[in-house]
């Protein structure tokens, strides 16, 4: 995919809802009004810049999930470009000025209400974003690197056992609830859950259609919490077939507890190719 703004926008009741492409992989979230925007995770500020030149949209704010570089690289830029408010975690270091936020506080941009969510694991003080439903629209999630379609983010500086607590917390959401991650690796996160649950039937099916998807040129997100709950093995690490297979894979014995599972979970993804 170019680095021009996505062809793809969903509308979201009232709202646009469109993942611009960045470097390689990112998705830099924006929603927008037809009047002002938001974005989420600016790692680059040229196709910021370049999407609301295109739509004619007023900067209205940013948020941020954490702090590596392809989230915030372009924070100050578009900082020069609007003064808008930033709202970043509140436990690590972001360029910029920024408002500082933790789980339980609640974020208020163009008329929306966000909840803030600590989903450390990733990085140490990563933050996710959620928006009730309202006016009739699906929920919306804006997680960073903690959930990928079918995968989760790498264990940078948190552990295992809070990288389990935070996908849980974000499973427990509305099955509806759009799932917004920051990468494509949809396709190469279900090559590693097959290779786990290969009788999964709602994988196999989503697989077929995430093919579909990027060989059309389209994106394979945003994806939902309902439907990684049927194929994500990050959150079923739990069930019996996943269990099972890393209990085979790891050599962990029958009494491992979740943690454990999970952590070598991620760890036979790691290494996996």
């Amino acid at each position: 995919m170019n680095q021009a703004i996505s062809h793809v926008s969903a509308p979201l009741g009232a709202w646009r809802l469109t993942p611009i492409p960045a470097f390689d992989d990112n998705y830099l979230w924006m929603l927008d009004n037809g009047r002002q925007a938001l974005v989420v995770d600016p790692g680059d500020a040229a196709p910021v810049l370049a999407a609301l030149a295109q739509r004619k949209l007023e900067l209205a704010g940013i948020l941020v999930t954490h702090h590596h570089g392809d989230h915030v690289g372009g924070l100050v830029e578009l900082q020069a470009h609007a003064a808008c408010p930033v709202y970043a975690p509140a436990t690590e270091t972001i360029p910029g000025l920024v408002e500082r936020v933790r789980g339980g506080d609640a974020v208020e941009l163009l008329g929306c209400r966000f909840e803030v969510i600590d989903v450390p694991g990733h990085t140490a003080g990563h933050i996710a974003y959620f928006l009730p439903c309202s006016a009739g629209a699906a929920p919306l999630l804006f997680c960073g690197d903690t959930l990928f379609s079918g995968g989760c983010g790498r264990l940078f500086e948190g552990t295992p056992a809070q990288m389990l607590a935070s996908l849980d917390r974000l499973a427990a959401l509305p099955g509806d609830t759009r799932v917004c991650c920051a990468h494509e690796y949809t396709l190469s996160n279900l090559r590693f859950a097959l290779a786990v649950e290969p009788g999964n039937q709602a994988l196999v099916a989503y697989n077929t259609w995430c093919q579909e998807e990027r060989t059309a040129g389209r994106p394979t997100l945003p994806s939902s919490i309902a439907r990684e709950a049927q194929i994500n093995p990050f959150l079923r690490s739990r069930a019996a077939e996943v269990r099972s297979s890393v209990l085979d894979h790891a050599a962990l014995p029958d009494a491992a507890d979740e943690v454990q599972v999970f952590a070598s979970l991620r760890e036979w993804k790691n290494n996996f190719r």
